[in-house]
């Protein structure tokens, strides 16, 4: 970041209208877009001539229009580690969710396009993953955790509200922000969070590490 509350950005989108409007809204709410691309190979270039805090990424870019945007993303990941990488997208597609965050869930993110119109929310969303954390949009969060809770595996075990506790720690939200949005008091929330932790079998990391890994465990396809 360039100051201490001003988020450096990259935005790639094949529509250049969409594009316009959204580094317009950006613009707007403090946060200096470096660089704009329409396709995945533009947005690397960007990404390595500019070192942005992060990476706004349309899903569906060219030559397909089918899933560049997360193959993209792993790559810039993987060639930008220091990079926050935030997806956005029309669907709710969690078999996405589950591949791009793979590899971890550090710096990562995935929205719903719909939140762009809440240019708070979306630069809330950029400032979680330039600063290491996980941006999971809610509706694909809703929709993991309620076809993971059929499933056999420790996410079954968890109760309703320790599963109300990982989707908001999904949605990166901190102890503080979950006791916020749920009524709980922190102690409370502390307490769910560690049954989670046990639940999973996240006994040994620090705490930062395990909030990561328990995500993942929740975006995992075979979790």
């Amino acid at each position: 970041m360039r100051g201490q509350d001003q988020i450096t950005a990259v935005v790639a989108d094949d529509s250049a209208l969409f594009r316009s409007g959204l580094v317009g809204l950006l613009g707007a709410a403090g946060v200096s877009v470096l660089a704009e691309a329409g396709e995945a190979t533009a947005l690397e270039r960007a990404v390595a001539a500019h070192a942005p805090a992060v990476a706004l990424v349309d899903v569906r870019m060219p030559p397909t229009h089918t899933d560049e945007g997360i193959k993209a993303a792993i790559r810039l990941r993987e060639r930008f580690p220091a990079l926050g990488v935030l997806v956005l997208s029309t669907y709710a597609e969690s078999e996405w969710v589950a591949r791009l965050l793979a590899g971890g869930a550090d710096r990562l993110g995935y929205l719903l396009k719909d939140r762009v119109d809440n240019v708070e929310t979306l630069v809330a969303a950029m400032r979680r993953v330039a600063a290491g954390g996980t941006a999971v949009d809610p509706e694909v969060v809703a929709r993991l955790l309620a076809s993971r809770s059929r499933d056999d595996g420790p996410l079954a075990r968890l109760t309703a509200r320790e599963r109300d506790v990982l989707g908001l720690m999904a949605q990166g939200l901190s102890n503080a922000g979950i006791g916020k949005r749920l009524h709980l008091a922190s102690k409370t929330v502390e307490a769910h969070v560690a049954h989670i932790f046990t639940t999973l079998g996240l006994l040994t990391d620090d705490d930062t590490n395990r909030r990561v890994r328990a995500v993942v465990t929740l975006l995992r396809s075979d979790a």
